[in-house]
């Protein structure tokens, strides 16, 4: 594939996406009808989860006329087979977004589709199990970062630069298509799903992103010349989406939480909780990435030593240990008890306490506000007590002389 052609192809790709997503987000702020009934929340809100819709579409409809005109030359079966497994996780995210279902349900549908994809690159046994275990678990990372506004966009948009940059080295150049027109397609839509975000990836564009960088990177990496170091250069891409799955599972398992359940516990609520802005947050994860995508071009390229490969890893990992220390979960506020509520506090005379007596039968206490609280202890003839005072004396005593 020429330059030409992946240039073109990521010119509309960043079209057809900004278009989509401009559409998108007239009818996600338009005026809406309230909640209905039973909870169900309202088409705005389904409309703005659905925003990463625009991601698939505009990605796949450039890298599918590049297809269809005979851009990918001899790769044509890998690069479909690319395309096709991304839009059936594609499809099950817009199955999520509109009607949520248990994530554990997603585990099959993306297996499948990595087979499939393997199955189409003609990869063997051993090495398509690899690939399947691979694009599984790197496509659930990328999704979990879509937590916070154009965080999981950024991400994505700097690792499959890098991924481009890869492919562009390696010895198969049709593989630059999708990376090339994945990065258009982010960049467009970062436009709309930066802070304050008027549409987001939701589980359709997360999913559909993790799952065309994790398949990208399998298929490169499967390509590369023998004499580079693809086979430690192109995982260190994900150092990112695996730290924060990292931190979650250790934090949750550490809390004793259930590892499904999603909670506020990953890098960017972590960094919210010390002060760090939303915006900046996007950018200091955008950073964190650029360090071990730069980092495995250069070694790809071999202009670097494949040793400095330890360093992203081993500075993610440190990072991590850090984060852990910033607290996650909020202990539940416990409420006092009614009874406790309800006593009173009576004065005590050398650490025992007072009991208040009841007024005489007949004999009224005066009401409030006019002499002594309601709230003061009484004797049998309705004059409140006298707390003891410093030397010792009794109540009794000190009562008596002041009458």
């Amino acid at each position: 594939m020429n330059v030409l052609g992946i240039i073109a192809s990521g010119v509309a790709a960043l079209f057809i996406t900004v278009a989509l997503a401009k559409g998108a987000r007239r009818a996600a702020l338009r005026p809406h009808a309230p909640d209905e009934p039973g909870g169900r929340a309202p088409r705005a809100a389904a409309l703005r989860r659905a925003g990463g819709a625009t991601v698939v579409l505009g990605v796949g409809t450039a890298a599918g006329g590049a297809l269809w005109l005979g851009a990918a030359d001899d790769s044509a079966g890998s690069v479909a087979g690319l395309l096709a497994g991304a839009g059936i996780v594609a499809a099950l995210g817009l199955v999520h977004d509109l009607k949520p279902f248990r994530a554990a349900l997603r585990l099959p549908v993306q297996t499948a589709a990595a087979v499939l994809v393997v199955c189409l690159a003609g990869l063997s046994p051993a090495a398509g199990v690899l690939a399947v275990l691979w694009i599984v678990l790197v496509t659930n990372a990328f999704a979990l970062l879509d937590h916070a506004d154009g965080l999981l966009t950024t991400v994505g948009l700097v690792t499959a630069a890098g991924l481009l940059a890869c492919a562009a080295l390696g010895g198969d150049p049709a593989l630059t298509l999708l990376p090339a027109t994945l990065v258009a397609g982010l960049a467009g839509f970062l436009l709309h799903n930066w802070h304050p975000a008027r549409l987001r990836l939701g589980a359709s564009g997360a999913q559909f992103t993790g799952f065309a960088l994790a398949a990208s990177g399998a298929l490169i990496q499967e390509a590369a010349p023998s004499g580079r170091a693809a086979w430690a250069a192109l995982p260190v891409l994900a150092t990112v989406a695996l730290a924060d799955t990292a931190l979650v599972l250790i934090s949750r398992r550490r809390a004793a939480r259930s590892l499904l359940r999603d909670t506020d516990d990953h890098i960017a609520h972590r960094l919210r909780r010390v002060r760090v802005t939303v915006p900046g947050t996007a950018v200091l994860l955008g950073l964190w990435a650029a360090v071990p995508v730069t980092t495995a071009a250069l070694v790809y390229a071999e202009l670097l030593h494949p040793a400095f490969l330890l360093l992203p890893p081993a500075g993610s990992v440190a990072a991590v240990f850090v984060l852990l220390r910033i607290p996650a979960y909020t202990m539940p506020r416990t409420a006092p008890s009614r009874t406790a509520s309800r006593r009173t506090t009576a004065p005590t005379t050398g650490g025992a306490a007072i009991p208040s007596a009841a007024p005489a039968p007949g004999v009224a206490g005066p009401a409030p506000g006019k002499g002594a609280p309601s709230g003061t202890a009484r004797t049998a003839a309705g004059h409140p007590t006298v707390p003891p005072p410093p030397t010792g004396r009794s109540a009794a005593g000190v009562a008596a002389e002041r009458s």
